[in-house]
């Protein structure tokens, strides 16, 4: 039993993905609203993308800006690459955890308030 554990755990380890990447996890805004401005950074480059999320009007811009620089500095101090060769390989929005809130409204009813939260991926790879 022990055996086949372990040899699982190394077949996991060498098809892990390799890229440098970072995840914010629930953050307080709707995928939504995230995934608008992840699609306009998804494959360009580092230095082209941090300037595309600090013009961008977006309250999602500023989360997404947070998780790529520190993906470019997992790069930087983990896996030894230049920021000037870095490009946003992949950048996706999960739905995380929803907190649930009620509305009172007339004749004692209660609407339900749904707040969504994001879990904010961005993986970047090296120009070949």
């Amino acid at each position: 039993m022990a055996k086949n554990m372990k040899e699982k755990a190394i077949k996991r380890e060498e098809n892990r993905d390799k890229r440098p990447m970072a995840i914010a996890k629930h953050v307080r805004i709707s995928p939504y609203k995230v995934r608008i401005v992840l699609n306009l950074i998804r494959g360009k480059s580092y230095a082209e993308a941090v300037a595309i999320l600090t013009y961008t009007p977006k309250s999602a811009s500023e989360p997404i800006k947070k998780v790529l620089m520190s993906a470019a500095a997992n790069a930087e101090h983990n896996l030894g690459m230049s920021k000037d060769n870095l490009y946003v390989a992949a950048c996706f929005a999960d739905q995380g955890s929803t907190l649930k809130r009620v509305q009172p409204v007339s004749k004692g009813r209660a609407y339900r308030i749904l707040k969504r939260t994001s879990h904010i991926t961005v993986i970047l790879d090296a120009k070949a």
